[in-house]
């Protein structure tokens, strides 16, 4: 069914969207963890939230494959559009975009591989190398990230699939990530 030609499950993917952007937005992520407030430092942010969000909605089965897509889509649209905000020229724009995919499935496999095999090491490492660029000062804000990441993938793992499927994500701000340091 579709409102004023917006699908259900766009909207459902704009909020959600909408919602892991305002959660890789926390201030305490790039103040106290050091990752570098830039476009790069954002998108790895972004990029590390929606593989959280997608990991989750995997255990959801096959009804909400459309959500995953349609999220993922929302994420590059709004790449696209962000890029060209910038003063991107149009025919750049869409050579940076596929580079950004790129990235983003690179930093997907890193991050899925270290999950599953529950390897903190290899997942602090993925988080040094894409967030940090690999610089050896930042190992203890790879660290702390990583504490992050277990912390709201465990919240994730507990929110209902309506609730996650609406939008719905746990919020996690400096109060919660005092004991991550």
């Amino acid at each position: 069914m579709t409102i004023f030609g917006r699908s259900k499950i766009k909207d459902q993917a704009h909020s959600l969207y909408v919602e892991i952007v305002n959660q890789a937005r926390q201030p305490f992520l790039f103040k106290r963890f050091g990752v570098p407030d830039t476009v790069d430092g954002r998108f790895d942010m972004i990029s590390l939230h929606v593989f959280l969000v997608l990991k989750r909605l995997k255990d959801e089965g096959k009804e909400v494959e459309s959500l995953s897509q349609c999220l993922f889509d929302t994420m590059f649209a709004d790449m696209d559009r962000s890029l060209r905000e910038m003063g991107a020229g149009d025919l750049g724009v869409g050579k940076r975009v596929k580079a950004m995919i790129k990235a983003f499935y690179g930093r997907l496999s890193a991050y899925e591989k270290a999950m599953s095999d529950q390897d903190r090491n290899s997942l602090s490492k993925a988080i040094l190398r894409n967030v940090f660029r690999g610089d050896m000062e930042s190992i203890e804000g790879a660290e702390k990230i990583t504490n992050y990441v277990n912390l709201f993938y465990s919240k994730l793992l507990k929110l209902s699939a309506e609730n996650l499927i609406n939008g719905k994500l746990p919020v996690l701000d400096e109060i919660d990530n005092v004991s991550l340091n």
